[in-house]
């Protein structure tokens, strides 16, 4: 089992920056890639990026790539998301997940273990 918290969301206008957490307990975290989806209302689930669990490699959804940061510190079980120059199109609930199964780090399908999710709100 795994279980993880994510932090950081809030109100922030649009060009600002946000910092996003998700501290994991429970099972060995550096054996999992991380990835961290968002959901608005209305709309399904969505990728956002993902971290192989050496941090090796990374993956953004092209709608965040060279905006947003994904990283990792095992040590600390804890995994990051920087997102700078937000928008307002970026509000949405904001979900950390430890991947299970498959091959696919873009479809939440591939994910186990989820958070309970913290808002992001970015004003125009």
């Amino acid at each position: 089992q795994v279980q993880l918290v994510e932090s950081g969301g809030g109100l922030v206008q649009a060009g600002g920056s946000l910092r996003l957490s998700c501290a994991a307990s429970g099972r060995t975290f550096s054996t999992n890639t991380m990835g961290w989806f968002r959901q608005s209302p209305g709309k399904e689930r969505e990728f956002v990026a993902a971290i192989t669990r050496s941090g090796g490699s990374t993956y953004y959804a092209d709608s965040v790539k060279g905006r947003f940061t994904i990283s990792r510190d095992n040590a600390k079980n804890t995994v990051y998301l920087q997102m700078n120059s937000l928008k307002p199109e970026d509000t949405a609930v904001y979900y950390c997940a430890a991947q299970l199964y498959g091959n696919s780090v873009h479809s939440p399908r591939s994910y186990g273990y989820w958070g309970q999710g913290t808002h992001v709100t970015v004003s125009s």
